[in-house]
């Protein structure tokens, strides 16, 4: 048996002991998702806001009582923002919405912690990084075929440009002073029969 070692003495630190890990280098804790399961996410997130905008669109049509898609266009897509916003800012501000849970993701502050309803607002806003310079365009007058290809383009690049953060967060995500986590719940304990 060895004795153990007193303070001072020159043995070995024993080898069953971890070392501490390097300050520089991020946790696994801290690292983001996978980019194809965040993206992943993300596109089941967009199939899913079909059902957002189809049941809020008919709400705005119905009170509106607007029979032409184009009448009240502006006002629709204003009234779309709106509720897009309380959509995300309702389940973030409660960890994750159903796509995340599907790809078991979920939104924290940079402590860990369930982000503030303020906090999930302003990740909402700069969300809208990821598709304003295409919006832009077309506001601009760019043709809608050239807008998709542009509004491809940069997704693909504002998602590759997740890669130079130290944790691979989206940089929406590192201003908002958010990041995305894994989060998978425990598994149910079975009932014995």
């Amino acid at each position: 048996m060895h004795a153990p070692s007193q303070p001072g003495s020159t043995q070995a630190p024993n080898a069953a002991t971890p070392s501490p890990p390097a300050p520089s280098a991020p946790s696994a804790g801290t690292m983001a998702p996978p980019l194809y399961r965040r993206m992943a996410c993300w596109l089941y997130e967009g199939m899913l806001m079909f059902g957002v905008v189809f049941i809020a669109g008919y709400l705005f049509g119905t009170l509106t009582q607007t029979r032409h898609a184009l009448d009240n266009r502006h006002a629709l897509q204003a009234f779309l923002f709106v509720v897009f916003g309380i959509y995300f800012v309702w389940f973030w501000s409660r960890g994750h919405t159903l796509a995340m849970k599907t790809w078991h993701i979920r939104v924290v502050d940079s402590q860990g912690r369930a982000i503030s309803q303020w906090r999930a607002l302003l990740r909402y806003l700069l969300s809208w990084l990821w598709f304003l310079p295409p919006l832009a365009a077309y506001a601009a007058g760019i043709p809608v075929l050239a807008t998709l290809l542009l509004l491809t383009l940069w997704v693909i690049f504002w998602a590759l440009a997740s890669y130079l953060h130290p944790q691979r967060q989206f940089w929406h995500d590192a201003l908002a002073g958010t990041r995305l986590v894994h989060h998978e719940l425990p598994p149910r304990p079975r009932k014995n029969k």
